[in-house]
């Protein structure tokens, strides 16, 4: 595919996300035949048979999310819709607590229901769950309160606000028929793999040209029409901060793979997937709301981890000070 097909696929993209065309994958789309490893389910216990965060239950594989065009008449389909509209539109439908340009559906495709793109219905029937980014059990609505204090770096809305209620209904309608405690089957993002090599920022500067840049902009601005975002910023001021989980290089690199160039998912290899994550999580961002004042303290504290930049120098620039 050339730069000029690329580039026609990018702006009728933006045109038929601004006229809020429904662009869905096809069904097959949603249905997994990987290979799996099959767990025992959870029991009662200490943790009551609730999965704790990094230690998955029983694996599901095959789920098939309703279509929207099944969401019910009357007053609980009337909180889904809402709860979608939100998702996909936050800053026009929860504007007062989103902090930069992006919404939900960023970096949950197709309005929550892609595998392989944290999918809503993957998440609802794990919570509540410990979180080891807070070091505390969190209820759903805390866990869609850190989305919006981070990937959106804005304000969350307290439990029980309307915003929160319509987004948990709208989640709960989606996974109707996944067992609770199951890890699904292309839940989260598929990160378990590595690269071949070391993930190099002038390897990933190359793919981001060849790949991202004409949908994402050559400084990662995103790209606007009508003064709304169709095509999100990666990075700058109006980018996800630095404590969203997709500043982490293999959260990155996971939804890279399995759903970048738009459309045109599990076509980068596992190198360039983690070289482009490394190019652009290699750019600041703003600060991370824990930041206590000292980036090495911060960093110690919250980022201690192979997979964040936070606090570290790449291509001679010392990352984690944030922009406004």
């Amino acid at each position: 595919m050339n730069r000029t097909v690329l580039r026609l696929a990018c702006i009728a993209a933006s045109l038929a996300l601004v006229a809020c065309e429904d662009i869905r994958p096809p069904r097959s789309a949603y249905k997994h035949d990987r290979v799996e490893v099959e767990r025992e389910p959870p029991t009662a216990g200490a943790t009551g048979g609730v999965p704790q965060d990094g230690q998955p239950a029983a694996k599901t594989a095959g789920f098939v999310p309703p279509d929207h065009d099944d969401i019910p008449e009357g007053p609980f389909g009337d909180m889904v819709r809402r709860g979608r509209d939100i998702f996909v539109d936050t800053g026009t439908h929860a504007p007062e607590f989103v902090g930069n340009g992006l919404s939900c559906g960023n970096c949950h495709i197709d309005a929550g229901l892609l595998p392989d793109s944290a999918p809503l219905w993957g998440a609802w029937g794990r919570y509540p769950a410990y979180r080891s980014k807070n070091q505390h059990v969190n209820n759903f609505q805390e866990r869609l309160q850190g989305c919006f204090r981070y990937s959106m770096d804005g304000t969350p809305p307290e439990q029980g606000d309307e915003v929160l209620v319509a987004l948990e209904t709208y989640a709960f309608w989606m996974a109707q028929g996944v067992p609770v405690g199951a890890v699904m089957e292309g839940a989260g993002y598929a990160k378990d793999f590595e690269p071949p090599e070391p993930p190099d920022y002038a390897r990933g500067e190359q793919v981001y040209a060849e790949n991202c840049a004409l949908c994402h902009g050559g400084n990662g601005e995103g790209q606007q029409v009508a003064g709304k975002y169709v095509f999100p910023p990666l990075w700058g001021g109006d980018s996800f901060n630095w404590g969203a989980g997709m500043h982490q290089l293999d959260n990155a690199a996971g939804f890279i793979r399995a759903n970048m160039p738009l459309g045109r998912g599990n076509t980068l290899s596992d190198q360039q997937a983690w070289d482009v994550a490394m190019y652009m999580n290699a750019h600041e961002r703003p600060q991370d709301p824990r930041y206590t004042g000292d980036l090495a303290e911060t960093r110690a504290k919250f980022h201690d981890s192979p997979h964040s930049l936070y606090g570290l120098e790449v291509d001679g620039r010392l990352l984690g000070q944030g922009v406004q």
